[in-house]
């Protein structure tokens, strides 16, 4: 196969509870990514799932008088379902109950165990039960009576004792240290890595455990199925499972090693620390990077989750724009960079949702169809030149085809991209806009209908007015893909972005003619707003 190649993974969420929109900001960022790369002319592979052991996913299931793998299999489509709506475009799902993730967990850990890096032991410590982990002495937060607390939840901890199989993770300091000295970019945004290393890898990592035997519902440990392995050690895996690790050697060397990780900012450790050292002790390539973003939060509320019954239902917000996901993917998107946390307010969404969608880019697309018709019956042909202010607005609408600030060999469009910069990309898209917004309103298309010796430069500013709304609805593409989608249809244009080339996606002219087709409002104000 040709094309570069990038692979892409979100954590998988635990499939204890039902969706919300804490978890669709992961989603819709990394689809975001994958997409964006897709329009570029890399081929992706852009895989997510559900975590389905662990103590977590027993206790739903049996307050709901269900074994655990009924439970699994009722709300793990619940995902999949909402991730359709919201059109997350991922290539695959794994279900960590899945035959062929069992399958290679078990080979993996043998091929750690082989290694010597897997002992017998007695663990005992602090134990956070609703995030099934260990926390070190060093990282206890502690509540006004003195309780020690978890410091990812906020709730108390347990003292936990008992014989379990252990990882040497210890084993890997050092070489986790100079993994992330040498390959700064290994974790993103950079001042992420900041936290790993003064608050876990400084202080001095040591061996955890992997294995459970008080908790019956997960994959058994090879050879002593008495043992559960360890929730983190299971769910991980998902990574290289999912491409063909321990089923399909040639499609696992195809993908391996992963491009790109994206996972909330509150598992970095596990992922930048944890993961890496259970690749390397399995003789396995470490990924290239990781992103932590940042959480949903409501005004004045901390992040988002369901234990802190401040959830927000998606499908709720799906309904209030009659289905179409992107007014909810555009505010989240818009709303801060990746990096950092997003603050949700319905006043938030619906004014966004006016301004930005329906008064600047709906209104212009609606405006420029509706001259297309009446002056020139539809029909638009790129003219033999342009004048200066034509010119303008093409540096403005290409402005983010140029090449990169950084001095890496892709355009801008792709750094803001990578660095999870989306705010500042949405930024740059919506002043294209509103300059195209400013030509019409300058150059009067009525009239210069209305004068007949005019008639080349009323053809010159509707093609302007076509073509411009054609490359901005390319890059808005991987943000809101249905209405992106819709534009091109409604310009008259054939495929989707992400199906042309991008040398002819991006070149200014690249039109030579076409018959446009309004199919009507694009964004609708919303005539009642929510409670």
């Amino acid at each position: 196969m040709t094309g570069r190649k990038f692979y892409i993974t979100t954590a998988i969420p635990y499939a204890n509870a039902e969706p919300h929109v804490g978890h669709v900001l992961e989603l819709i960022g990394a689809d975001l990514i994958a997409r964006a790369k897709r329009l570029l002319g890399y081929r992706v592979y852009f895989q997510t799932g559900t975590d389905e052991h662990g103590q977590k996913m027993l206790e739903a299931a049996t307050k709901a008088g269900l074994s655990a793998q009924e439970y699994a299999d009722r709300i793990a489509p619940r995902f999949q379902d909402l991730w359709r709506d919201l059109d997350v475009a991922y290539d695959g799902f794994v279900r960590t109950t899945d035959p062929s993730h069992r399958k290679g967990v078990v080979q993996f850990w043998q091929a750690v165990r082989d290694n010597g890096d897997i002992y017998l032991g007695k663990y005992e410590g602090w134990y956070c039960v609703p995030e099934e982990n260990f926390v070190l002495e060093s990282q206890l937060h502690y509540g006004p009576n003195g309780e020690r607390l978890c410091p990812q939840c906020g709730r108390e901890l347990i003292w936990h004792s008992e014989e379990n199989f252990v990882f040497r993770w210890s084993k890997y300091q050092s070489a986790l240290e100079d993994w992330i000295q040498s390959h700064p970019d290994f974790i993103a945004p950079a001042f992420r890595a900041n936290e790993m290393i003064n608050s876990f890898l400084r202080p001095g990592l040591q061996d955890i455990s992997i294995s459970r035997t008080t908790i019956h519902w997960g994959i058994p440990v090879p050879d002593a199925p008495s043992h559960v392995i360890y929730v983190w050690f299971d769910a991980l895996l998902n990574y290289i499972t999912g491409i063909g690790y321990g089923t399909d050697d040639d499609r696992f060397r195809e993908w391996w090693p992963c491009d790109l990780h994206v996972v909330g900012k509150d598992i970095l450790k596990f992922h930048t620390l944890l993961w890496p050292a259970m690749l390397m002790a399995a003789g396995l390539e470490l990924p290239k990077r990781v992103f932590g973003h940042g959480f949903v939060v409501l005004r004045g509320a901390e992040k988002m989750s369901k234990s802190k019954g401040n959830v927000v239902d998606p499908r709720e917000l799906l309904a209030m724009f009659s289905g179409n996901p992107d007014p909810l993917r555009y505010y989240l998107l818009s709303e801060n960079d990746f990096g950092h946390d997003a603050t949700f307010t319905m006043e938030g969404l619906v004014s966004k949702y006016h301004a930005d969608l329906a008064d600047k880019l709906g209104n212009l697309l609606a405006r420029t169809l509706s001259m297309v018709t009446k002056f020139r019956e539809g029909k638009v042909v790129r003219p033999d030149r342009f004048s200066p202010s034509d010119e303008a607005i093409r540096n403005a609408v290409t402005a983010l085809w140029q090449p990169a600030t950084d001095g890496s060999p892709c355009t801008l469009y792709e750094q803001l991209v990578d660095e999870g910069l989306f705010a500042q990309l949405l930024q740059k898209c919506f002043s294209a806009i509103s300059a195209m917004n400013a030509y019409v309103t300058e150059h009067k298309p009525w009239a210069l209908a209305k004068d007949t010796q005019q008639s080349q430069r009323l053809d010159q500013v509707l093609y302007v007015l076509v073509e411009g709304l054609r490359i901005v609805a390319a890059q808005l593409f991987p943000v809101i893909p249905r209405s992106a989608s819709e534009i091109w249809t409604q310009l008259g244009l054939s495929k989707t972005p992400d199906k042309v080339p991008f040398d002819e996606l991006s070149t200014w002219g690249a039109v030579g003619e076409t018959r446009v087709a309004p199919r009507g409002i694009l964004f609708p104000k919303l005539e009642k707003l929510p409670d």
